[in-house]
């Protein structure tokens, strides 16, 4: 009989030579991607479709350009958001669920500044009836008073919770120090406002603005997408419009300045929000600025996580990413920290700026910045949900599956001197912008002994 004996993972790793070697890195795998058949309909309705047969299921992303100048909007785009499956003509909010559950199918409904969007997913045969009931809604959604009533009571409770969390207001901060009062900012609609909005105007914004022309509507699944899109042209047929969905305008673009100082009486962190120009995905140079960002603060082994969390303590998480906006990007720079740390973990933010474009990354760590890309990137598109999100975001800009396609390819090409320009050109403190949230009393004389704050 063979006796087997339990060996730790620290024993595995070793032999009597010393410690096993890492094997090294494969070729980069790729991950074949459908093509994409597209149509725009009769109503205007833009339609991507995408066979992608691994489940039984079909993945849904409608977006609907919902911008608006009014500032009292977004309340009853809110509004409209949350009592858009509440009823219509025929059928009440538990007939509607039941639609849906009848096909294993699910909706969800958001919105922002920029778009309405509804998205989930449902049994692949039962698309037509996932259609059926989005076309109701689409054209008879009655957005009933008492919905309405009761919808308004807890988003005027939410959004009084919400602004009284730090993120919230440095979130509002930012947005403000960027953009201004541009209808970008108003991403969370004021108490008063919500308080005002009647049923009859979430039913006239409804009327008004929830349109198909201007819209896109994508589909990934296990469907055969001529016959998906003949479907949807079907069952969406009597929804129409003579107006066109309305696109929000491009902010104004960011100017660098100085970091102001937000006060937050009794606050114990600080919230420390910086924000700098950065470079859209139709730029040729994006796969180079993806690269400089992980390896600055875009991944767990990134310089300012190593600084800020390893060596310093400072914090538990630091991020820094691009954040699209209409007609460009800009670059976030995030972290939350301890208020008797506030002054140095800004000093040492500061540094690793400074740090990227004085010491440009090494050969080794953009080749784990780029194996890290790759890799999250073809992960994201393994499932019929990753690959329809990204769709529906790439054709909102403007891009298409050969983007993603090309992309692996583009990461791998960059240099360690288009690297080094980039965070020369994108990253020095002096292109930066910003916010600081906390007790101004206590982290004040700090902060603004380093220069380059404005504030109480």
């Amino acid at each position: 009989m063979t006796v087997t004996t339990h060996r730790s993972a620290a024993e595995i790793s070793r032999t009597e030579a010393g410690a096993r070697a890492l094997p090294p890195l494969g070729a980069t795998r790729t991950v074949p991607l459908p093509d994409i058949e597209e149509r725009t309909l009769p109503n205007g309705l833009r339609v991507l479709a995408a066979h992608r047969p691994r489940v039984p299921m079909v993945e849904v992303r409608l977006r609907i350009p919902f911008a608006g100048d009014d500032p009292a909007h977004p309340a009853t785009a809110e509004l409209l958001s949350s009592t858009l499956l509440a009823g219509t003509a025929t059928r009440d909010r538990v007939e509607i669920d039941d639609a849906l559950a009848a096909v294993g199918a699910e909706l969800g409904v958001s919105v922002n500044p920029e778009r309405l969007h509804i998205g989930g997913s449902g049994l692949a045969d039962g698309l037509p009836d996932l259609l059926a009931v989005l076309a109701d809604v689409f054209t008879a959604a009655t957005h009933p008073d008492v919905e309405v009533t009761r919808e308004r009571e807890r988003l005027v409770e939410r959004i009084i919770v919400a602004r009284a969390q730090p993120r919230t207001i440095a979130r509002e901060a930012v947005q403000r120090r960027r953009f201004g009062d541009h209808p970008i900012t108003r991403e969370m609609p004021l108490g008063e406002d919500v308080a005002a909005v009647t049923a009859e105007a979430v039913r006239a914004l409804h009327a008004a603005a929830l349109v198909p022309r201007g819209s896109i509507l994508t589909l990934v699944g296990d469907i055969d997408t001529t016959a998906a899109i003949a479907q949807v042209e079907n069952a969406l047929a009597g929804w129409t419009s003579d107006a066109t969905a309305r696109e929000l305008s491009p902010p104004p673009p960011l100017t660098p300045g100085d970091v102001a100082l937000v006060h937050r009486k009794g606050s114990v962190q600080s919230q420390l929000r910086l924000s700098a120009p950065a470079l859209s995905r139709h730029d040729p140079r994006y796969a180079t600025l993806q690269l400089t960002n992980l390896v600055f603060g875009g991944y767990f082994s990134s310089r300012w996580m190593e600084n800020m969390r390893e060596e310093k303590g400072y914090t538990y998480s630091v991020h820094s990413g691009v954040e699209f906006v209409p007609g460009g990007a800009v670059l976030n720079v995030d972290t939350d920290v301890a208020s008797d740390v506030t002054a140095a973990a800004l000093l040492e933010t500061r540094y690793e700026l400074g740090r990227l474009t004085a010491v440009p990354p090494t050969v080794a760590e953009v080749e784990a910045a780029r194996s890290y890309a790759v890799g999250s990137l073809l992960i994201s598109l393994d499932s019929q949900g990753g690959l329809a999100s990204s769709l529906a975001s790439l054709a909102a800009n403007g891009l298409d599956v050969d983007w993603l396609r090309a992309h692996p390819a583009r990461l791998e090409a960059v240099t360690l001197e288009e690297v080094a320009a980039v965070a020369l050109a994108f990253f020095a403190p002096s292109a930066f912008t910003g916010v600081l949230v906390g007790d101004a009393d206590v982290i004040g004389p700090g902060v603004r002994a380093l220069g380059g704050i404005t504030g109480p």
